[in-house]
């Protein structure tokens, strides 16, 4: 065996080559990596003893991508297209073997080999859509003209990891390898070799990108059919525009419209953007006085007190990974509704061909509903997900004290109120820690994790390590009123409260909340909820807009009118009567109605909160200003083509903020007073980015 570099390994097997890459964690190609290929194909290639060559990964994944953390600087070294020049050039065939993950960069490269292995568990695709960007080394260029446009279109704008099988079907894989990939990989290199089979060059094949040429408004019909998911994101556009060249164009004048395309998006903010979203989220799950090497408790068996909604959907996220769960009511009828509801998200997952029968079976035979608290006793984490009310939580609390085993962990779904009051309630308040799930519980990456001011530090560790295992994007925050999601917004939710009274028509806060890139408008996303939810059923006496739209039986779309109007099929459209209601409760509360432009709405929802988040900052309920980006868009649908509300805040400028902040405050009061945290960055020319 000759080592080229570090990370890199040239050696025989009889007359096939085989480059072994050997860069944890992801092997992907870092300046180092791509030297040592370049170099290890030049002496591969040259060596007239070599009559094939296999490149193959050690660890546990093929190349997985270009170094993210390279984007934006000056190349050093062999780029990825020399060495694809290189493979594509080769006077012998050259085999890409794979295991584990081919994904951007490291597919581009393989699909410039003339054949392709993969181990059967083996995944490939370009992601590169969602960091903002397109295929910079020929990924738009070579996948259609190997799985026809259509495929193309759809994996490169939904950035989706193919299967073995599917890959094999589609062309992406010419051979799939039952036991040892790289004595698998030397077999099927030697019998090419042996069978003079030719030297398979993708870039050469058109007969794919020609019976496209035939029906032309493929690429219309395409960007019609996903004008929703691509919304406001610039790569998906990118991306078909670059597959749109490989149809049209000359291979070489493609790709370097397709570089072209890579240059403007990777300068842009939309994929900075994207790509601060994809190092936060990793960087969350770093805790510094919680050491990757903490202990961690086995979670082996799950209770959940409620089966209402979320209870039900936080059942589900433990029943999908495996874990067996006891699912606890008072009410048979309210246990039964519960498990049924359960049942039926399952069965609709296989009707959409997600599930097979046999696994809605496992994991309905994991759930055991019961009305027993005392059938808790040997779960190893416990989670409360009863009605949000301090004394109902308490008393719940009380119970498992004197229930739950020693050492299990205790946990509340709270959304606002105090963990350390929660765990009061109980003898053991180390054990006793915060999991807000966001709901749809099933659905929703997001997981805030809550610590108390007791909460032991193996029990934080092995909540962030479980929400990794349930699919889940743990964030540790701090125990305050609403945590860091829901006081942000707060912030946005008082203000738009204000402005409608003040003149702006709910429709146009909405659509200019909708139009900055949230799913929906505050209003909308209220009718969806229920406006309803949460007010006092017995409150006769309504002291706002919403409690006077209750009143009047206007609960949301369940009733067909909250906000808005709705037809039999849940189309809205604008009140005149909530208009009057508007008008006639500000007139009653003194309140002068104006016009109000889009930006202030803009300003007015959006500051408050990046100013809050500076107040949650320096109080330390958040680690880092990227933590409550992630919150935000794991959790609340903060485009993530924005970067999360601290991200935001930086791009539009701290001081213009500030600035504006301080305007405010003269006119609407102390709701606008500027966090010090803010005050002190702007004044030291600094972000936080730098905290």
């Amino acid at each position: 065996m000759a080592s080229i570099n570090e990370v890199i390994d040239l050696s025989p097997k009889g007359d096939i080559a085989v480059v072994s890459v050997n860069s944890p964690p992801v092997n992907a190609l870092s300046a180092k990596v791509r030297e040592g290929l370049y170099k290890a194909f030049v002496s591969a290639n040259a060596d007239t003893s070599v009559r094939a060559i296999v490149v193959i990964c050690e660890g546990r994944t093929f190349i997985a991508g270009a170094d993210i953390s390279e984007f934006g600087k000056p190349s050093a070294g062999p780029t990825i297209r020399d060495i694809q020049d290189l493979l594509e050039a080769a006077p012998k065939p050259v085999i890409a073997a794979i295991h584990g993950t081919a994904l951007g960069g490291g597919l581009e490269v393989a699909l410039a080999a003339h054949y392709r292995v993969a181990t059967k568990s083996a995944k490939a695709g370009l992601p590169e859509v969602n960091i903002g960007l397109v295929p910079g080394a020929g990924g738009t260029q070579r996948l259609p003209r190997i799985v026809g446009v259509e495929t193309a279109l759809d994996l490169v704008t939904s950035g989706r990891h193919v299967p073995a099988q599917e890959a094999q079907r589609m062309g992406l894989f010419d051979h799939l390898v039952d036991g040892d990939l790289r004595e698998g990989a030397i077999a099927f290199a030697s019998s090419v070799v042996a069978e003079g089979k030719p030297l398979l060059r993708i870039r050469d094949n058109n007969e794919k990108l020609d019976a496209a040429k035939i029906f032309p408004e493929i690429f219309a019909e395409f960007r019609k059919a996903n004008a929703k998911r691509f919304r406001g994101f610039d790569a998906p556009e990118a991306n078909i525009q670059a597959i749109e060249a490989a149809v049209n164009e000359s291979f070489e004048v493609a790709m370097e419209i397709e570089r072209g395309l890579f240059r403007k998006l990777v300068a842009g903010t939309q994929s900075g953007a994207q790509r601060h979203v994809f190092f936060a989220e990793r960087q969350a799950s770093k805790i510094p006085e919680v050491p990757e090497d903490t202990p961690t408790r086995p979670i082996r068996k799950v209770g959940i007190v409620g089966a209402g909604t979320m209870g039900g959907g936080i059942a589900m996220n433990f029943l999908n990974a495996g874990l067996p769960v006891i699912i606890v009511e008072a009410d048979q009828g309210a246990l039964d509704r519960g498990t049924a509801t359960i049942q039926r998200n399952y069965e609709s997952s296989l009707s959409k061909g997600k599930l097979s029968p046999s696994d809605v079976a496992a994991r309905m035979g994991l759930l055991t509903p019961s009305l027993q608290f005392d059938e808790l006793a040997d779960c190893d984490l416990v989670i409360e997900a009863v009605f949000e009310r301090m004394d109902i939580k308490k008393e719940v609390f009380e119970k498992l004290d004197g229930i739950a085993k020693p050492g299990a962990i205790l946990a509340s779904n709270t959304s606002y109120l105090d963990l350390d009051e929660i765990a009061a309630a109980t003898s053991r308040p180390q054990d006793v820690i915060g999991l807000h799930f966001f709901s749809p519980a099933n659905v929703m990456t997001l997981l805030e994790v809550v610590r108390g001011s007791a909460t032991a530090k193996d029990a934080i560790a092995s909540a962030m390590t479980l929400g990794k295992k349930i699919g889940k994007v743990p964030v540790l925050v701090g125990n305050c009123h609403g945590f860091v999601g829901n006081r942000l917004l707060a912030q946005r939710q008082r203000e738009v409260q204000k402005l409608l009274l003040e003149g702006a028509k709910l429709w146009d806060i909405d659509r200019v909340i909708y139009d900055f890139g949230m799913p929906m408008g505050p209003f909308a996303m209220n009718d969806l909820a229920g406006i309803d939810l949460g007010l006092d059923p017995n409150n006769k006496t309504p002291n706002s807009v919403r409690e006077l739209l209750v009143h009047l039986g206007r609960r949301g779309q369940k009733t067909g009118a909250g906000y808005y109007d709705y037809d039999g099929n849940r189309n809205r459209s604008n009140s005149e009567l909530v208009e009057q209601v508007v008008r006639d409760f500000a007139a009653q509360r003194g309140i002068a109605q104006r016009e109000i432009s889009d930006e202030e709405i803009l300003e007015r929802c959006l500051y408050p909160m990046v100013n809050e988040g500076a107040k949650i900052l320096e109080e330390g309920i958040a680690l880092r200003a990227s933590d409550i980006d992630v919150v935000w868009v794991k959790g609340y649908g903060w485009p993530v083509y924005r970067g999360g509300p601290m991200h935001w805040a930086e791009l539009v400028g701290l001081k213009r903020i500030l600035d504006r902040l301080r305007e405010l405050q003269k006119i609407h009061g102390d709701d606008f007073k500027p966090a010090p945290l803010l005050e002190r960055l702007v004044a030291e020319g600094r972000g936080f980015k730098t905290l």
